[in-house]
């Protein structure tokens, strides 16, 4: 038995930091959405587990062993093994949840061929607070660490977005402790749209300070004719949002003409 299931890149549209927990953790609140475009991973049947990656980002795992495509498979039982091949064709530590939509995709993948167990929730937030929303996938806001998620009217579907990393990769704790420390105000309500343009990345300055290349990419952006421009996550990710497909297309030609070793993708909204 063969499968191929797309491990889609994840953005938060809006992402609120209310506060420092006294466990090291922040509280958040924020507005998960997904990409149709992101890693690919294939199964086989196999006597035992095991895991290879290819595509241009591979270099930047290290070891599959470590990774959380071997890590998911691990926290689910199963009566056989899987062989995955993981092409990783998102960047690493990017604000895109790349490892986490990769576990996520496991989490289809095994559910496809033998369900999962009630307490999956549980096994997946082990692996990652964002893991919960990447198993299925669809826009919803998450709070807490991420993990507590709730439904939103979904009204961007087939919004037509570009995404844009300066090939510079940025670690989520270190933005996270360069925040600063300051509390702006909960989520908006409302459907995607509305919670999308009332709200903010709060991490932005943050990664801006350790990487100055996100406000070239965000600058880039703002000059095309997107109605809402913002970094995903920690960064160094950046996305826009269009009405039209061909005004994406229109500033991923412009984009990359300018600067050539960007890394960008050209999708739409799930």
């Amino acid at each position: 038995m063969t499968q191929v299931e797309t491990a889609y890149a994840k953005l938060n549209l809006a992402l609120h930091v209310r506060r420092r927990r006294d466990d090291g953790y922040h509280e958040l609140e924020t507005l998960f959405a997904f990409v149709d475009a992101g890693d690919r991973l294939t199964a086989r049947t196999a006597e035992q587990d095991k895991v290879s990656v290819a595509g241009e980002f591979a270099p930047a795992l290290g070891s599959p062993f470590g990774n959380l495509v071997s890590r998911a498979l691990g926290a689910l039982p199963r009566p056989d093994g899987m062989a995955i091949t993981l092409e990783k064709n998102i960047p690493v530590a990017a604000g895109l949840g790349g490892g986490s939509a990769d576990a996520g995709a496991v989490f289809r993948l095994v559910r496809e061929r033998h369900g999962l167990p009630e307490d999956w929730p549980a096994r997946a937030v082990r692996l990652g607070a964002d893991v919960p929303a990447c198993v299925e996938s669809q826009p919803c806001i998450g709070r807490g660490t991420g993990a507590e998620l709730s439904p939103v009217a979904n009204d961007l579907s087939g919004s037509p977005v570009l995404l844009v990393n300066p090939r510079e990769p940025l670690a989520t704790s270190a933005v996270f402790a360069r925040w600063d420390g300051v509390d702006r105000g909960a989520l908006p309500a409302g459907k995607m749209r509305d919670v999308a343009r009332g709200g903010r990345n709060d991490l932005e300055p943050a990664a801006i300070a350790l990487c100055p290349p996100v406000a070239d990419v965000l600058a880039s952006l703002r000059a095309t004719d997107a109605w809402l421009v913002r970094m995903s996550g920690s960064g160094a990710t950046c996305f826009a949002l269009f009405d039209d497909p061909a005004e994406r297309d229109a500033a991923a030609a412009s984009i990359a003409a300018a600067h050539p070793r960007w890394w960008m993708l050209a999708g739409a909204l799930r």
